[in-house]
């Protein structure tokens, strides 16, 4: 038996040496192969996870709120200013924190019950001044612009644009680097593409600006 597989080695060993290696080729190229593969497969799943970390952070740093609310209540009360609040404060708790009504004051228009929100404006009118139209476009917000014109926002400056609900200094200044980086905001949706506002705040923003 030996001397048989001896005789076929002898007589057909280059025939075997080769096949084996063929054999080990075809093993290392699929090996590598294989290996690319998963390499590939592997970047794709880091992208994908890179891609849904800023999301998550975005919408997180959208959800959180400031503990300290600082809102600015003008018109007819007694003492006009900027006070600080916390969270489910209402209007009607800063009109006390204000000192109240004046007699000239027309709270009609005005929605006691709401929530008062971080850098917001509350305006009181007085009897006879006409800015219900202006609340209705600022979703119940009251006042946040007396003057009842949209803010433009391919033409506001840092100061107006802090007049809208939930922009501070930062994120006007960030809408105003967009703006330049830009050209201009070819529509108000383009607002979403400056970091810090996303759905959220671009909802409350929606029916205050124009652009």
């Amino acid at each position: 038996m030996n001397e048989q597989l001896a005789e076929i080695w002898q007589k057909h060993k280059k025939l075997l040496l080769g096949a084996a290696l063929l054999m080990g080729l075809i093993f290392f190229f699929y090996n590598q192969t294989d290996e690319k593969a998963q390499n590939k497969n592997e970047k794709e799943q880091w992208a994908q996870v890179e891609e849904i970390i800023p999301s998550a952070k975005d919408e997180k740093a959208e959800k959180e709120e400031p503990s300290i609310l600082k809102v600015d209540i003008k018109g007819a009360v007694q003492k006009p200013g900027v006070y600080e609040f916390k969270q489910g404060d209402r209007v009607t708790d800063v009109i006390g924190m204000a000192g109240g009504l004046s007699e000239a004051a027309d709270s009609t228009q005005v929605n006691m019950a709401q929530l008062v929100e971080d850098e917001m404006v509350v305006y009181i009118p007085i009897v006879g001044e006409e800015t219900q139209a202006v609340q209705a476009a600022a979703d119940g917000m009251s006042g946040g612009g007396k003057e009842g014109a949209l803010i433009d926002i391919n033409k506001a400056t840092l100061e107006e644009l802090q007049e809208l609900p939930g922009i501070g200094p930062s994120k006007a200044a960030a809408i105003i680097a967009k703006r330049d980086e830009l050209g201009s905001f070819k529509t108000i949706e383009d607002l979403k593409l400056v970091s810090g506002i996303g759905e959220k705040t671009y909802e409350k923003l929606k029916d205050l600006i124009s652009s």
